[in-house]
């Protein structure tokens, strides 16, 4: 029925005030909870940075590979099975001698699909974690398509997460990062100009460890040489890591109260503090190398056993360089290099171009359709306007409330809201011409109007928002901006339609109930 209770036309007013008011914060500079809410720009619309990273997965491989030495000596121990001569080759490729006895058992274990330990995977993909050959008595391992792609994905998402805490960190707003494929991410930053900064902090892998300088000028088994940071001088090394990155639990820039220099100050967990504390014990009198990415930037001398579980780590640091230290350490290192193989800067001037001519595309359009619907039905074409404003007021709000952000085709999704909220008022006003012409109770006709038109409008609604739906699963950045618009916009298109214009529409036509031509 066109009657609407008070309690209900009291909730229809309440929810568009709201979402009015929100959308007007855009416009408002206040401390007001409300109006503290902004919608943000993308990259398209108010400049900024992009950066395309491609993942090194080589280390990881390796570091797998390297990994998985100790697991296989260990299974076939167990096994009374004897392995010999690990190597790695080509940084992809596990190679290991065994026994002629014994080569059907190591196959035979390899190749087990029920409980497999040293060769997973098999329930999930159908394949094993690694493929492998066999020529004499030579067993030679590299990674299945299957295993390859879950060490991928497992690295890129890990990856990700490092990328978005340094971006986070730096300050930008609403940075945007996504995946791209299984070894690539997106970086999108927008209103940065120069993101040299950032460039900078990720193209470092932080990974940290602490380690002891042995006396001497050549390497020797168990120990490399390094530089220092500064190209000052060279040192040996020991290989074995007493502390790493893994251990610190936060990491902050100061001044130094005796010696006035930049420091970065860390704190361990308790595992770390233990180890930290055991090894400058036994370690007094000697240097202590703090490594960082296969450089060392400082050595202290230890002087006293540190069993506190903090630390200091000094070096000629500005205090810029020593704020992007502790940014590093804090948020962890990547699982592998990173290397930027795109980049690209969008002015702002371009970006208020791009808003300029999306405002200009949809006031024109806006304008059309106001004209046509009123001059096609009049009284109830204005109605059909106002509701369209309101629609494009309540779309805006809710992507204010959730602090969205606009893109260009944002943009364009919003247009096409305007399509659609248009396309369901003049399905809803023609079915009631249809229904007038057989019914002389104009109240009966609106009725029977807008119930006999739900079905094609929700039809068309929902079809247009299954695809949004599969457009913000399937899509990336831009395309997402498209689909999280227009889903919206659909929502709101049907309250606005259903409940905003029917509730104008009524008010109208109970009090010209008896005009002959009431559309």
């Amino acid at each position: 029925m066109l009657y609407f209770s008070k309690i209900r036309i009291f909730l229809i007013t309440i929810f568009t005030l709201t979402f009015v008011y929100i959308f007007l914060s855009n416009f408002i500079k206040s401390d007001d909870l409300f109006f503290s809410k902004k919608i943000n720009l993308g990259l398209d619309l108010q400049g900024g940075s992009y950066l395309l990273l491609e993942i090194d997965n080589s280390p990881v491989i390796t570091q797998k590979l390297q990994n998985t030495i100790p697991i296989f000596k260990k299974f076939f121990k167990e096994k009374k099975i004897n392995l010999r001569n690990f190597k790695i080759i080509e940084d992809k490729f596990l190679v290991f001698e065994a026994k002629d006895d014994q080569i059907s058992l190591i196959k035979e274990a390899l190749e087990d699909k029920e409980n497999n330990i040293i060769n997973t995977y098999y329930p999930k993909f159908k394949s094993h974690e690694f493929d492998f050959i066999v020529e004499n008595n030579l067993f030679k391992l590299n990674f299945s398509k299957y295993g390859l792609v879950e060490l991928k994905d497992g690295s890129q998402s890990q990856a990700l997460e490092t990328i978005r805490r340094r971006v986070d960190e730096v300050g930008t707003n609403e940075p945007n990062i996504l995946k791209r494929g299984n070894d690539r991410i997106v970086v999108e930053l927008p209103g940065l100009d120069d993101p040299s900064r950032v460039k900078n902090l990720l193209g470092k892998t932080a990974n940290l460890t602490f380690r002891f300088i042995i006396q001497g000028t050549e390497e020797t088994f168990g120990s490399e040489k390094l530089i220092f940071e500064d190209g000052s001088e060279e040192a040996i090394v020991s290989k074995r890591i007493i502390l790493s990155g893994e251990n610190l639990i936060d990491a902050n820039p100061s001044v130094d109260s005796q010696s006035s220099e930049t420091v970065v100050n860390f704190t361990l967990d308790r595992v770390g503090a233990k180890r930290f504390g055991k090894a400058t014990s036994t370690g007094i009198g000697k240097r202590l190398a703090i490594v960082l990415d296969g450089k060392v930037i400082s050595a202290p001398v230890i002087r006293d056993a540190i069993v506190s579980g903090s630390g200091q780590i000094s070096g000629d640091f500005t205090f810029q360089s020593a704020t992007d230290l502790a940014l590093l350490l804090r948020s962890g290192a990547l699982p592998a290099p990173l290397k930027i193989i795109e980049e690209r800067t969008v002015g702002p001037d371009l970006g208020q171009d791009s808003i300029n001519a999306g405002i200009i595309a949809l006031a024109i359009g806006f304008f059309l359709v106001i004209i046509f619907m009123i001059v096609k039905y009049k009284v109830f074409g204005l109605i059909a306007n106002i509701t369209l404003i309101l629609n494009l007021f309540l779309l805006v709000g809710i992507l204010t409330l959730f602090e969205a952000t606009l893109t260009l085709p944002g943009i364009a999704g919003i247009i096409l809201t305007v399509g659609m909220a248009v396309d369901a008022n003049v399905l809803i006003f023609e079915r009631i011409k249809e229904e007038i012409v057989g019914e002389k109770n104009n109240l009966i006709a609106f009725d029977s109007g807008y119930e006999k038109s739900k079905t094609a409008v929700i039809d068309a609604n929902i079809t247009t928002l299954i695809a949004a739906i599969i457009l913000f699963f399937m899509g990336s950045g831009p395309v997402k901006g498209f689909s999280v618009t227009l889903g919206v916009g659909i929502f709101t298109t049907l309250f606005s339609v259903y409940f905003i214009a029917r509730l104008l529409t009524s008010t109208y036509v109970m009090k010209n109930k008896n005009k002959e031509s009431i559309i």
